[in-house]
């Protein structure tokens, strides 16, 4: 974008002078450049107009009658509803003491009468493009504390989660399938504890990038709407960052570093090492010889930086969803999974779905080190008593796990024949002696050490299989592992 494409905002300019000649000059000017132009002839006209309507900015005579330019421009200054409109003084007054005190209660720039009317032009757009730049800013703000509020109140939400969670863990294992639970809980717990740990990073993370960007705006805005390529480089980082990328493995990152700082300091780039690591931080350093004409550009560092901020409150936001995504999920599973139904009557269920529910709750000692093997053939819904069945995963999956010590091949298979499903859990375990095999349906048996189990949950699991004119089978073999197939019929 060149400079005479860049069209020039019109705003409200207020001019305050007590000489007609000089008010009819300055409308007249202003007005034929599209700007609305409104007139006072005196400070305190001035400051009533400012009340009812305020502008964009106000060009301001030194020298009238009663309360003059300065004391003017301090009125408005300490007022929090005008302090942020910009001031320009005009005035015949050209000492240096008098443009230093203009300066100093406030004015934003000076200019000397007799002024030329380009000069007062140029001086205006610049003021007026800086007044607009700072309100959208101002809004986007308003945007970037309320998103950041928002995002506080989800922390705070998965906290009270998580806080729940604990309160509850003892009236949990007071039955088997809350005993389970029981045995999850700390699992669950550092499920959530992640995300919150991410969520709390990344929002440190926005806050900083915030607080770098609010620093350095004044001086960006100032510089991008001086220089047309400063703003070419500015938007052109911003918008090849939003592509879609590839991520790199650390090593291709170093690789592209020294390569990227080396061209760079080939060029004679000054700051070469912070805008190699800014390129890569932006996923960008692929579109060097793109930017390579405007990073020559002496506020190229400073323009990189601000719009690295940008990018990081988008990659950051982007974590936050994956995180919160991730909690959700955990949290879903532990409340279908908790649900208790006192209907006491069959419904239909997605016995995969059901599956997976078990499985996500159990994501913290599988991760230890199971490879869980899917080989899922769609199964029509079933009618059943879906606590019961819940019940059913879990303790087959707790022993599988257990018997793997969490190290190991879990396959799970399900199969539709002829009404109906059957759903096999392979482990890659120590197996079962042939000796006991017809005994771990007995309740109260247990090989396990003491504390470590009750002897009931494949007593339970055999029972409800039973309750629901089921079969359950088991095959092992020492050293091997072993295999339950549970047989249910659909209808």
């Amino acid at each position: 974008m060149t400079n005479n494409q860049i069209k020039t905002p019109k705003g409200n300019i207020l001019v305050v002078d007590d000489t007609p000649e000089n008010l009819y000059l300055l409308i007249t000017m202003l007005s034929e450049q599209g700007y609305e132009v409104r007139s006072a002839n005196s400070g305190v006209q001035a400051l009533s107009a400012v009340r009812s309507n305020s502008p964009d900015l106000i060009l301001l005579d030194i020298t009238m009658p009663g309360m003059d330019g300065y004391e003017t421009c301090k009125c408005l200054k300490a007022n929090e509803l005008t302090r942020d409109i910009p001031i320009i003084f005009i005035s015949a007054l050209n000492e240096t003491f008098g443009k230093i005190k203009a300066f100093s209660v406030g004015g934003v720039d000076y200019i000397t009468k007799p002024f030329q009317a380009k000069e007062v032009l140029v001086r205006v757009v610049t003021h007026i493009n800086l007044r607009h730049v700072q309100k959208q800013l101002e809004a986007k703000n308003v945007i970037l504390q309320q998103e950041v509020a928002e995002r506080k109140r989800a922390e705070e939400a998965l906290q009270k989660t998580l806080t729940e969670l604990h309160s509850t863990q003892f009236q949990l294992i007071q039955a088997e399938k809350l005993a389970a639970l029981g045995q999850l809980i700390a699992g669950i717990a550092h499920e959530i504890n992640t995300p919150l740990g991410a969520i709390r990073a990344s929002i440190d993370n926005i806050l900083a990038s915030y607080r770098d960007m609010v620093a350095s705006l004044p001086q960006l805005a100032e510089s991008i709407f001086t220089q047309a390529n400063r703003l070419k480089l500015f938007m052109g980082l911003l918008e090849k960052a939003s592509t879609i990328k590839t991520n790199l493995t650390s090593k291709e990152k170093r690789t592209l570093k020294r390569q990227l700082r080396q061209k760079l300091s080939s060029e004679h780039i000054e700051g070469a090492s912070t805008l190699a690591d800014t390129l890569i931080y932006m996923k960008i350093g692929e579109y060097l010889e793109d930017l390579l004409p405007w990073l020559k550009d002496k506020e190229a560092i400073s323009i990189a930086k601000t719009a690295r901020n940008f990018v990081s409150i988008q990659n950051n936001s982007s974590n936050i969803t994956l995180a919160v995504d991730k909690a959700s999920k955990v949290v879903f599973a532990l409340r279908k999974f908790a649900h208790h139904d006192t209907s006491g009557e069959k419904a239909e269920l997605d016995l995969i779905d059901s599956i997976e529910t078990v499985l996500t709750l159990y994501y913290n000692q599988i991760k230890q080190g199971t490879e869980v093997i899917k080989q899922y053939q769609k199964l029509p819904l079933v009618w059943c008593y879906t606590d019961e069945v819940h019940q059913v995963w879990t303790n087959i999956i707790h022993n599988a796990l257990q018997a793997m010590d969490y190290k190991g091949k879990l396959t799970l298979k399900t199969v539709y024949s002829q009404d109906q499903v059957i759903i096999s859990f392979t482990d890659t375990g120590c197996g079962i002696p042939e000796n006991i095999k017809e005994r771990i349906f007995e309740p109260f048996f247990t090989t396990k050490g003491r504390g470590e189990g009750s002897g009931l949950g494949l007593d339970i699991v055999k029972k409800i299989i039973d309750k629901h004119h089921g079969k359950i089978e088991i095959e092992s073999e020492v050293g091997k592992g072993t295999t339950f197939q549970i047989f249910l019929n659909v209808k």
